[in-house]
């Protein structure tokens, strides 16, 4: 029977226990690398997206893009009928222009009543001169009466003369008072005129947004309409993606938050194309999500859960990682991600 050296009795349970502390060891490492250096497969690509809708509503005659179409920043997207617009346009004006006229009219006359008022007040000054000479001729004959110089005839004339021009400046005062009251401004014309000016500039802008064009660079999408629908205002026609920007939002769970921060760099991965990695750099750190567990009000009570489940899983709060150089073709919004943190400089934790 052979017989088993002494050595290699020992080696073996030397070796297992090398082993052994290897695999302790690499756990700790690996747990040391995940807990400085997170990691998460629950992640998407995300982009900006605004809503595609009319100024004005009319009836689309063109449509200028189509379904998942890159657009530029002010390319055209789609026409209404300017018809209605241009027609409203053209009335404002002719309002503006007939406007005019009545201002120039008006001036006239009020160029005519002023020279009026400037005769009825040249006759005012003329029956008052004359009054007066009535006036005083009448003081100087009354004493000549006396002295038999003058018959009573004289003096009653000179009295009707007294009378008839002191009434004669009466009238001319009246006149002048009517002539005055007549001249009228063209102030409200003049408002009247800024309100129309107002109106057309409404109208050109109204013909304006019958164009519809692209405020931002990005990508049609969720495009469900043809020439011939009617779009009103404010309501949308389809969606943009805005290409500007791209980010992956992962979602961390609650205790790996503390070694995240932005401008953290993370490593990214596309699942349309997972061997090519994209850095990109923490944008901000979600703040409040709705727990699945309980929370809230329902009829101004709490809502509070009648079981408890004795497993806690950490929440989730969503990181979002700008992309700076993103590749156009795989970056698609809701596409899957991975996100791996880069370990940030151990004085830059807490």
């Amino acid at each position: 029977m052979t017989s088993v050296p002494n050595s290699s009795r020992r080696a073996g349970p030397i070796l297992a226990s090398l082993l052994g502390l290897g695999v302790v060891v690499l756990g700790i490492l690996v747990v040391w690398r995940l807990d400085r250096a997170p990691r998460t497969d629950d992640a998407y690509v995300y982009a900006d997206t605004i809503n595609v809708a009319p100024e004005v509503s009319g009836r689309i005659v063109e449509l200028a893009v189509c379904d998942n179409q890159a657009v530029k920043c002010g390319d055209v997207l789609f026409r209404l009928d300017p018809r209605p617009y241009r027609a409203v346009l053209a009335k404002a004006e002719a309002a503006l222009v007939a406007l005019d006229n009545e201002i120039m009219l008006a001036q006239r006359a009020v160029a005519a009543q002023a020279f009026a008022a400037q005769v009825a007040g040249a006759a005012v000054e003329r029956a008052r001169a004359t009054a007066k000479q009535a006036a005083d001729t009448l003081d100087r004959m009354e004493p000549l009466q006396a002295a038999a110089f003058l018959s009573s005839e004289q003096i009653d004339q000179a009295r009707t003369a007294k009378l008839t021009a002191e009434a004669s400046l009466e009238g001319a005062l009246l006149e002048r008072r009517r002539a005055q009251a007549a001249v009228s401004g063209v102030e409200a014309l003049v408002a009247r005129k800024a309100v129309l000016t107002a109106e057309i500039d409404l109208a050109r802008l109204n013909l304006d947004y019958a164009t519809v064009v692209a405020p931002l660079d990005g990508i049609v999408i969720n495009l469900k309409t043809a020439v011939g629908q009617f779009a009103a205002a404010g309501r949308p026609v389809f969606t943009m993606v805005a290409t500007r920007n791209w980010y992956v939002v992962a979602n961390f769970r609650e205790t790996e938050l503390r070694d995240i921060r932005p401008g953290q760099r993370a490593t990214l991965h596309v699942l349309g194309q997972h061997s090519a990695p994209f850095e990109g750099v923490v944008e901000s750190i979600g703040y409040g999500v709705f727990p699945d567990d309980g929370g809230g009000e329902v009829g101004g009570l709490p809502r509070v859960p009648r079981s408890i489940n004795w497993v806690r899983v950490a929440q989730r709060f969503p990181v979002k990682i700008l992309v700076p150089q993103p590749q156009p073709e795989l970056f698609r919004l809701g596409a899957s991600a991975v996100a791996v943190m880069q370990p940030s400089p151990i004085a830059e934790r807490p």
